[in-house]
């Protein structure tokens, strides 16, 4: 393998046009050549770029609407020559290939198209085919050609040939396997598309992909190495979302802002305030307000132990006023779509404190894929987007609830479907009381979410538990009456569940004498 190539003849052709000019204008005072096809050949020329067009190379003009301009032998021969090979330079000789030292692709913006709802076939029309094979062409004989498919690495490039003259084996091998990993990515795009417009939920490949957002201290603990990849999907949320101030974010914070931006997007910002905090990916509190810092201060009564050093998410702009409350205590990070500049000040003081803002929120009804790496696998699944309304709930105990309860029986139900298995929710008034996250069993959830507010009531100085008069949330089915039963000693008026098991008519039985009304939702939310 030869160490420096000095480029003599750079091919470009690229969609994504940021920097070209720049960057071409950099190459040919370093006495590169360029070719080029259609839009940027265009763009360079218009630029006052020499230029030549690949089709004039090549002797075929381009055709078919641009599907047919850069499969040819006289672009793939001069990428994969190599060229201390006789027999490839004499091949190049009698076919008068010329070499091509560098190549500059970014492929058609086929996610984005997809991304902007484009019809069937706009986007078939935007899945690039000249462009990946050029790219897999280039970067299989990195030995001799550089290939660039990213814009972040024309400074790069540039930096290399001024310093070594050219580029250097070692910097060409990094650009291949870029490259590589920008067409597995941009074929899985397509595939993964394919399978949802087909209709095919389990198709019998499937491929993921990612682009390196963060590299990372390390992962959930100090001996894990981490990185964090971003899906280009574009969902609002941790991944978009610009970081006004604070250190880097960890593993462990990236994965409980997220799941309490998840959280707090279930309530739509028309319906008023709501906050959700979160603890090692679990709501330790979450309300409903009038303004926002009234569902900031109900969500962090519930339990003011566990919000410290929490996440906070908020569904609306960030105020001054829910600013200052915020930083009374020691908090890691906080996500809203939007904040007040005065809010913005009143955190720079904190410096250990993250805000990130969104933009806007997720959509919890939208179709999104989640998967889980298992030994040897991958466990794919629909995300949990499921919703009942409420002409669906059915009422199975001779007493109805009440508007009142209904209202909080639906609320539970919500963040229930956020809490980890088996999950029991204490909710009254708009806001939980009590949380009973991933025990073994559903009685034990329950008896923690009562303990949980039986110390808000104590710390609060209240007269008496929370859990009196609050509505609870189970987010799957009571197998025995005895979980029920739990909260039905610790106060709670009415239940929320999915129904189906076995001994619901035990269970439906025990409610009756209890005095509890009990909705059936038919709809699990296991969360695991």
């Amino acid at each position: 393998m030869t160490d420096t190539v000095q480029p003599r003849r750079a091919l470009i052709s690229v969609s994504d046009k940021t920097g070209l000019i720049e960057f071409a204008t950099a190459l040919v005072g370093h006495g590169v050549d360029l070719l080029s096809t259609g839009g940027t050949a265009k763009a360079l020329r218009d630029a006052g770029l020499p230029v030549r067009d690949v089709a004039e190379v090549t002797g075929f003009p381009e055709m078919m609407d641009g599907r047919v301009k850069t499969l040819h032998p006289m672009v793939h021969g001069g990428l994969l020559a190599l060229r201390d090979n006789a027999d490839h330079l004499a091949a190049m000789e009698t076919h008068k290939i010329g070499a091509i030292d560098l190549l500059v692709v970014n492929l058609y913006p086929f996610e984005a198209t997809v991304a902007s709802g484009a019809a069937y076939d706009d986007c078939i029309e935007n899945i690039d085919i000249g462009g990946p094979a050029m790219i897999r062409a280039a970067a299989k004989n990195h030995a001799f050609v550089g290939v660039v498919v990213d814009t972040e690495d024309y400074a790069e490039v540039l930096a290399q040939i001024a310093e070594h003259g050219g580029t250097t084996l070692a910097f060409r091998q990094r650009l291949a396997r870029t490259a590589y990993a920008r067409t597995a990515a941009y074929d899985a795009a397509v595939s993964t598309w394919m399978a949802a417009a087909q209709g095919d939920a389990t198709p019998r490949r499937r491929a993921f992909a990612g682009v390196l957002k963060q590299t990372m201290r390390y992962g959930e603990n100090p001996h894990q190495q981490a990185a964090f990849y971003t899906d280009g999907s574009g969902r609002p949320g941790v991944a978009t979302a610009r970081q006004h101030q604070g250190k880097e974010l960890s593993y462990n914070n990236i994965n409980d802002t997220d799941a309490a931006f998840e959280l707090v997007a279930e309530f739509a910002p028309a319906d008023g305030p709501a906050c959700a905090i979160i603890k090692h990916a679990n709501p330790c509190g979450v309300a409903r307000g009038e303004t926002m810092l009234d569902a900031y201060r109900k969500a962090f009564d519930c339990d003011r132990t566990s919000a410290f050093g929490g996440i906070v998410a908020l569904n609306q702009r960030l105020d001054a006023a829910t600013a200052e409350e915020i930083v009374k205590i020691f908090t890691e990070v906080v996500i809203a779509p939007d904040a007040d500049d005065d809010a913005i000040a009143i955190f720079a003081a904190k410096k250990n404190l993250r805000l990130l803002t969104t933009g806007a929120l997720p959509d919890p009804r939208q179709p999104v894929l989640a998967y889980k790496q298992v030994a040897g696998g991958l466990l794919v699944q629909d995300k949990d987007t499921g919703h009942v309304p409420e002409t669906d709930l059915r009422v199975v105990t001779k007493r109805a609830p009440s508007a009142a309860e209904m209202a909080d029986l639906r609320f539970a139900w919500t963040v229930a479907k956020h809490v980890k298995s088996n999950a029991i929710v204490y909710v009254r008034d708009g806001a939980t009381v009590g949380v009973g996250a991933g025990q073994m069993s559903r009685v034990d959830s329950s008896t923690i979410a009562a303990l949980k507010a039986g110390r808000m009531g104590a710390e609060l100085g209240l007269p008496e538990t929370p859990a009196k008069g609050s509505v609870v949330a189970s987010d799957a089915f009571f197998p025995f009456a005895d979980g029920l039963m739990a909260a039905a000693e610790a106060g709670a008026t009415a239940i929320i569940q999915p129904g189906g098991s076995m001994r619901d008519d035990e269970v439906i039985a025990a409610a009756d004498a209890a005095g509890l009304a009990m909705v059936f939702t038919g709809m699990r939310h296991f969360r695991h």
